[in-house]
């Protein structure tokens, strides 16, 4: 349990942590950012190397390995040795990985540097979460959460698409599509750790005997639990097909080649998950848990009657309304979780529901990556469409037993 600063009266004290939560939200959101600049990027290093889907989606899955990895080891440790010691390294990593990035387009150094980008995340999201939220207490105390709420979700998922579509407007009109857009990211990090340097601290640290973070799945309601994580398995799969290989399928299967085009898929489906997930927050959980369900049903059979009909438009609105229902549907599963857990273990649970979510966002772009060396991307995706409806009637039935 952390140590925290007691709330200062003064307001010059209380304007610093205001400006401190503005300029923490602001550095979440860039170093969000920077973990979908690939993402627009794939059919390029797939043209300059020679790379194929498979390799794409093993690049993509790197990331996800390095996040739970982080995740377990070091997204709880703020709580006892400071916020700023945390997040600070974990922005150095995220610098450490764009130089990689920079360096080389070998399909070695791709894995290793998304490796790195995911342990940087994996502290990031836990860590400037709750920097947020212990800012926000102290410039307005006694105040609703709703600014929190708002502005961590808008910076987090708000930052995956803002990512994606700033790399690719870049990597359409210069000259070095493969370079600027991760140095623009780099000096944007570079600002993003000073400003987190002059931030107040709000955390005392204290001696803690280390441990990994516990991840645990028993919470009394078994149904309701695994209702929960299969309905982050099948958000973060729709997340994860977004950003690994749907780049490629706009430019080969849709015939539309703008990286443009391609950034702005990835940014409207986090766009819509962002947006939703503001909007629908005082929703009750059976609400929230059938919107995410008919949203993700719904947008995912789009996608594919786009892809057979060879019709962007239609894509895109199917990407829109997928990231929407994803969204909705991975709010609720965190909240089903965070509700049936006790306070004392909410931490283990909710580590168990993002180490379960991550999964799902690895496993099913690296399979799809592999089916296509032996189908065509369109039956893949029908294939996986009719997976994800499989999943989201399990997510619905446990979802009604366990109620």
């Amino acid at each position: 349990m952390s140590v925290l600063v007691e709330p200062q009266v003064t307001p010059s004290v209380s304007r610093h942590h205001g400006r401190g939560f503005w300029a923490v939200a602001a550095t979440f959101l860039v170093a969000m950012a920077y973990s979908t600049v690939p993402a627009p990027l794939f059919p390029l290093y797939v043209a300059r190397e020679g790379l194929s889907t498979l390799d794409v989606t093993i690049v993509f899955g790197a990331f996800a390995v390095g996040v739970v990895i982080s995740l377990v080891l070091a997204g709880h440790v703020s709580d006892w040795v400071g916020r700023k010691a945390v997040l600070i390294p974990a922005l150095g990593l995220e610098l450490v990985s764009a130089l990689l990035f920079l360096t080389s387009t070998a399909l070695p150094v791709l894995i290793v540097a998304r490796v790195v980008n995911g342990l940087g995340v994996g502290m990031i999201a836990a860590t400037a979460t709750a920097f947020l939220h212990d800012l926000h207490t102290r410039h307005r105390p006694g105040a609703s959460t709703r600014r929190f709420e708002v502005v961590s979700t808008a910076a987090n998922i708000g930052g995956l698409g803002v990512g994606a579509l700033v790399a690719g407007v870049l990597a359409q009109y210069v000259s070095t599509p493969l370079s600027t857009p991760y140095v623009v990211l780099a000096v944007l990090l570079v600002v993003a750790i000073a400003a987190v340097a002059l931030t107040p601290e709000t955390v005392v640290r204290h001696r803690v005997r280390y441990r990994p973070q516990r991840i645990s799945a028993d919470h009394g309601d078994r149904r309701a639990y695994f209702a929960a994580a299969a309905g982050a398995v099948s958000s973060f799969s729709v997340f994860g097909v977004f950003t690994s290989v749907s780049p490629g399928f706009v430019a080969g299967e849709l015939h539309h080649p703008s990286r443009t085009l391609a950034g702005l898929v990835v940014f409207i489906v986090f766009g819509g998950a962002a947006f939703a997930q503001t909007v629908t927050g005082s929703l009750p959980l059976p609400v929230r848990r059938a919107l995410g369900l008919g949203g993700q049903a719904a947008g995912v059979l789009l996608v594919v009657a786009g892809m057979y009909a060879t019709s962007f438009p239609v894509f895109l609105v199917g990407g829109a309304i997928a990231g929407v229902g994803a969204g909705v549907q991975f709010k609720a599963s965190i909240g089903a979780v965070a509700a049936m857990a006790a306070p004392e273990k909410r931490g283990e649970a909710l580590a168990g529901l993002f180490f379960i979510a991550y999964a799902g966002l690895s496993v099913p772009a690296v399979s799809i990556g592999l089916a296509t060396r032996y189908l065509a991307p369109t039956t893949v995706m029908a294939w996986f469409a009719g997976l994800l409806l499989v999943l989201l009637a399990g997510v619905a039935a446990l979802s009604r037993r366990a109620r």
